[in-house]
């Protein structure tokens, strides 16, 4: 059997960590290496390996948790909005869902996304929308 997660372990109680709230289903702490202060991450109580295999039931509630968490980070640090993220597999440091919610500030330093952006060729994307449009 796999040893637990940091995520498993800190929703158990076993691993310390700074928990700005928690329901039944949903834990949330702040992140111990952030990208600024005050930068949470939010995560199913019960393990979850990614958004995919998020059960229906937690979808909402992991949203508006998020929503919560960055009306608060605006009121308790001055912050102008956030950066809210969720990695799938490929830069998921830990192997359990997790949203991050940045404290984000005009001028913080922070420029767009963490990876170089790419153009489309001429009709490139609307071919890949319309692929895209077929399997939803």
């Amino acid at each position: 059997m796999t040893a637990p997660d940091i995520f498993c372990q800190i929703s158990a109680g076993d691993l310390e960590a700074a928990v700005v709230t928690r329901t039944d289903d949903l834990i949330a702490f702040l992140d111990h290496r952030p990208v600024f202060k005050g930068h949470v991450l939010i995560a199913p109580v019960a393990h979850v390996d990614t958004m995919l295999d998020l059960p229906d039931a937690l979808k909402a509630p992991l949203l508006t948790l998020g929503q919560q968490v960055a009306r608060a980070l605006a009121e308790v640090t001055g912050c102008q909005g956030t950066f809210v993220a969720m990695n799938n597999v490929v830069s998921q440091s830990v192997p359990h869902l997790h949203l991050h919610v940045v404290p984000r500030t005009k001028g913080d330093g922070l420029r767009g996304f963490f990876w170089p952006r790419t153009k489309y060729a001429e009709g490139e994307a609307g071919e890949l929308a319309e692929r895209l449009s077929a399997v939803l």
